[in-house]
Order: C-alpha cells, then sequence, then structure tokens
C-alpha cells in the first residue's frame, strides 16, 4: 500500500487544481493517497485556502477592471479573511479585445478589502496574481477612501497623508501579501515593463505606466515617510503589492510557501512515498519560485521523489537535475491546442499520464489542519 500526495496547480484557462487532482487520483487507481488543491497567489487560491481552512465564502457586489458591476467572494474563516484579487481585478473577467491596463482599476478589489474589514476581519491574506491592472493600487486606495473615510474620489489619484489618517477602521488590520513575484514597482524589472504588456499594453503604453508609478511613488513617500517602491513584492499584480507595503505595512511571503505552511504540508509529507504535482506549462522558470518547484523543495527535505506532470515541458533536463524524478508532458505529440485545452481532453490526458509513469493504489483523504 502506498501513500501518494497529489498537488497539482490549475491549468490556466482549462482545469483547476482540484480537477486536475482528480484526474491524477483516477490515474493512480485505488489505496493512500492525499488530493491537496494549491496555488501560489493567483487562480485557484481562494478555493485551496477554503479546502485547507473551511470558513464562509462571502460574495460581494464589485466593480471589475472597467468598473463594471459584478460579484466577486472572498473567505472568512474567524476573524481571518482570503481574497484573492483576481475575483475582482483580474484578466479574466476580461476579453482580449477589453484589456488596457492604461485604464483598468484596482478599485474592486479595494471593495472587497472594506467588506472584510466591516465584518470586523483582524487578518487579511491577499493572493496577488492574474490582475488585469497596472495601477499601483491606486483603484484600491480609491475604493478603500470612498468607503472609509467618504472623501469621494482621491484628488490627481493620489492619496495624501490627510486622507489616509482619516481611515481608521484600517488600524487594526494585519495585512499578508502572498506573491511569488520579487519584482520592484518602477524600472526595466518593474510592474510595467515586465508584466503590463501581458496585460495588453504596448511600448509607448509600459512608457507611460512606469512614469506614472515612479511619479506615485515619489509623492507617497513625501505623504507617508516611507519608501516601498523597491521591496520584493512591489511589482506583484500590476503595484497592488507596492500599494499594500506602502499603505497598509503588509508582510510579504512566498505564496506557496504560506498555503504549504497553512495546511501543514510537512506532516502531509510524512512516510509518503510519492508526491505528483505539475501545472500547465514547465521550463526552466519552473525553477524560479514557480508553485511546483515550492512543493519539490518541501519534498526533497524529506528524500521523497517528485513527479512533475505539465501541458508543455521544456527545459526537461534543467527540470530533472533541479531534483525532479520524472518529467511528463501529458498530451501526445501534435496534438493541438485547441484540443489539448478542452477540459475532458486534459483530464484524460493526466489520467492516462499518471497511470503510465506510477501505477499504484489509492483513496482520497482530505488533509487535517488540526
Amino acid at each position: 500500500m502506498k501513500k501518494i500526495i497529489v498537488a497539482i496547480d490549475s491549468f490556466k484557462g482549462c482545469l483547476t487544481s482540484i480537477e486536475a487532482n482528480q484526474a491524477a487520483a483516477a490515474g493512480i487507481g485505488s489505496g493512500d493517497s492525499i488530493q491537496v488543491p494549491v496555488s501560489d497567489g493567483g487562480e485557484g487560491w481562494l478555493e485551496a485556502f477554503h479546502s485547507a481552512m473551511g470558513g464562509e465564502i462571502v460574495e460581494v457586489n464589485v466593480k471589475d477592471p472597467l468598473m463594471r458591476p459584478i460579484v466577486a467572494q472572498y473567505l472568512v474563516q474567524g476573524d481571518t479573511a482570503v481574497i484573492e484579487i483576481a475575483k475582482a481585478s483580474g484578466l479574466t473577467l476580461l476579453s482580449p479585445e477589453e484589456r488596457n491596463p492604461m485604464v483598468a482599476t484596482s478599485y474592486g478589489t479595494g471593495q472587497l478589502v472594506v467588506d472584510t474589514v466591516r465584518k470586523g476581519c483582524k487578518h487579511i491574506i491577499v493572493g496577488l496574481g492574474g490582475s488585469a491592472t497596472s495601477d499601483c493600487g491606486i483603484g484600491m486606495l480609491r475604493a478603500i477612501i470612498d468607503a472609509c473615510a467618504k472623501h469621494g474620489n482621491i484628488p490627481a489619484g493620489v492619496p495624501t497623508r490627510s486622507h489616509w489618517d482619516d481611515v481608521r477602521e484600517l488600524d487594526n488590520v494585519h495585512f499578508t501579501i502572498a506573491t511569488d513575484v520579487t519584482n520592484p514597482l518602477c524600472g526595466e524589472n518593474g510592474a510595467a515593463h515586465v508584466f503590463a504588456p501581458q496585460k495588453g499594453a504596448t511600448h509607448e503604453q509600459v512608457l507611460a505606466l512606469d512614469a506614472r508609478a515612479k511619479r506615485f511613488a515619489e509623492v507617497s513617500a513625501k505623504h507617508m515617510g516611507r519608501d516601498c517602491q523597491n521591496m520584493p513584492g512591489a511589482g506583484a499584480a500590476g503595484g497592488l503589492g507596492y500599494a499594500f507595503l506602502q499603505y497598509m505595512h503588509a508582510e510579504c511571503r512566498s505564496g506557496i510557501e504560506l498555503l504549504l505552511d497553512t495546511i501543514h504540508f510537512d506532516d502531509l509529507l510524512q512516510d509518503a512515498d510519492l508526491v505528483i504535482t505539475g501545472e500547465g506549462s514547465a521550463d526552466r522558470q519552473t525553477l524560479m519560485g514557480k508553485l511546483p518547484f515550492g512543493i519539490l523543495q518541501r519534498a526533497k527535505r524529506q528524500n521523497i521523489p517528485v513527479m512533475l506532470i505539465a501541458g508543455r515541458i521544456a527545459d526537461e533536463q534543467q527540470l530533472l537535475d533541479a531534483g525532479f524524478a520524472s518529467v511528463a508532458c501529458i498530451n501526445p505529440p501534435g496534438l493541438p491546442l485547441e484540443v489539448a485545452m478542452q477540459p475532458e481532453i486534459a483530464k484524460e490526458n493526466i489520467c492516462r499520464t499518471v497511470m503510465q509513469g506510477k501505477p499504484c493504489m489509492v483513496t482520497t483523504i482530505q488533509p487535517s489542519l488540526s
């Protein structure tokens, strides 16, 4: 009887972490396994924490990145709230034609923050991933000030110290931001240059966004007496990381490390024979702090082999050299992308790949947090 831990990231635009785990478990068969929904702060963050810690999913009427009304969710467990910013400010909320980080706003994320505070939450965990915005969190700050200080719009788009001093309800709230992005706010490695093109920005818009971020950081530093623009994570989610660090005094944590600590992953690993992890596309960037690499590091400490599966594999030797026991692409050669992205096809391919890679007996066991 073997104990296998299945902890696969979502296949973006195709399968959730839970669905990918279930497909892998089906390929293993019956016996002892633990399915662990996982996320590094982006897609599936809310679901992963809900599975790990329980609690209530709360729905809120907010604004999407183009200020259209939508319903978004967050999680409450006791006085702790978990927010996935993509639920209100995510790129998936926009069609490709609508993507424009020059106008996309994080206002809806601010509305989620306000609602958690009004419900009495004192610790807010924020997953920063999948954003459509590059507004340095100005939209989020505007929403908080609109709701809490009732000042209306922030003059010139920048909150002054006198505005922020009126937001008393946040005084005793501790924020933890979760991201594996270490980029600063500005410059060649900053939010605009690295991430805005993925959100629809042209080269000229990237330069304008970066200049806007620099101005905002300079004014914020003068008003707040501190400057967080170069802190690791400031460039996450189009600068939302900066807003949380600068204005909320947030603690920044690795998303996968925070989640693995929450579910006591090291305890789950004890006596395990194998870990199966994966993501939509695996290559050398996987080794730069992405979710499968975080899981690999934990498993290596206990000498447990890790199988990596993905819809696309590149740099296979580098992945093996890093310590993965095996690396497998779930898709047969020549399979068209539009076919591979169909959920049922992806599930079948995960099931088949795992069945061929490590046949054994498996039964789903939910992890305990006690």
